[in-house]
């Protein structure tokens, strides 16, 4: 029988399923501790105790520093769809629908999913590595010893920031994504700037837009909660800050895709 257990401990199945014990722990306490800090940067939210220049500079940090590269994004993408369906819906007789669909994709899905995909890439991932390097080498740990709060001074105006600034991307974003879709549609069907504006507006609904706007705040405020939380976690040196930065990266990746999943089944479905 001891032979036994020992050649299954030796098994890829053991090895496979303590490596799937261990990740689904790790899920569970990072999970609890982002709760906790989640309704700590909200009381301090609440109550207005943030200093305003930590939140200028965030929101800063958040919006501006990362505008061009998710304008890059958002304005490929929808050059790159715009190209593979303008041409064919002509062929099929919707010329005049694609001004509408191009509208459709952007405010429902296309803005909010690859913003949030630039903004975790470029700002996620300093919030994450900027707190695990404060956490590996004590800063923490000295805020805590002057009496202040480090979630008030690193999570409230890092959430608030996302939370504020992330539908301001959204709506730029989705500006610039229909008007480079208008372009390529341009060059590659031959669809007027009239016929695609008009049809634009025809598939606008303010129902769309308020929803791309709670979206986009919530995955803003999320963003920073896990980057910020995954780098407050972080432990081991150097080392620690890679995998805490890798970690806040993935596991953002995967909250954007969730909360897209909620909202789609709850206001669409």
């Amino acid at each position: 029988m001891t032979f036994i257990q020992e050649y299954f401990k030796q098994s890829a199945t053991y090895q496979a399923l303590i490596l799937i014990s261990k990740q689904l722990q790790d899920f569970l306490e990072t999970l609890g501790v982002m709760s906790q800090h989640f309704l700590s940067a909200l009381f301090f939210a609440l109550k207005l105790d943030i200093s305003r220049k930590d939140l200028i500079n965030q929101c800063s940090r958040f919006a501006v520093d990362s505008l061009p590269i998710t304008l890059s994004i958002v304005g490929m993408t929808s050059i790159i769809i715009s190209m593979q369906t303008a041409g064919e819906m002509v062929k099929q007789g919707a010329g005049s629908y694609v001004g509408m669909l191009s509208a459709l994709v952007m405010i429902r899905e296309l803005s909010a999913i690859m913003s949030g995909f630039a903004i975790i890439s470029m700002i996620g991932s300093s919030f994450a590595s900027e707190l695990a390097t404060m956490r590996v080498t004590e800063q923490i740990d000295a805020i805590k010893v002057l009496k202040v709060n480090p979630i008030k001074y690193l999570f409230t105006p890092k959430m608030l920031a996302g939370f504020i600034m992330m539908p301001i991307i959204v709506i730029v974003a989705s500006f610039v994504g229909i008007i480079c879709a208008g372009l390529a549609a341009k060059i590659v069907a031959d669809i007027s700037w009239l016929n695609f504006i008009n049809s634009v507006w025809q598939g606008l609904v303010l129902k769309d837009l308020n929803i791309c706007l709670l979206k986009s705040a919530v995955f803003g405020a999320t963003i920073a909660l896990i980057s910020c939380s995954c780098g407050y976690m972080a432990a081991g040196g150097a080392k620690g800050v890679g995998l805490a930065t890798t970690k806040a990266v993935v596991w953002s990746f995967i909250a954007i895709v969730v909360w897209d999943y909620i909202f789609a089944l709850v206001f669409y479905f």
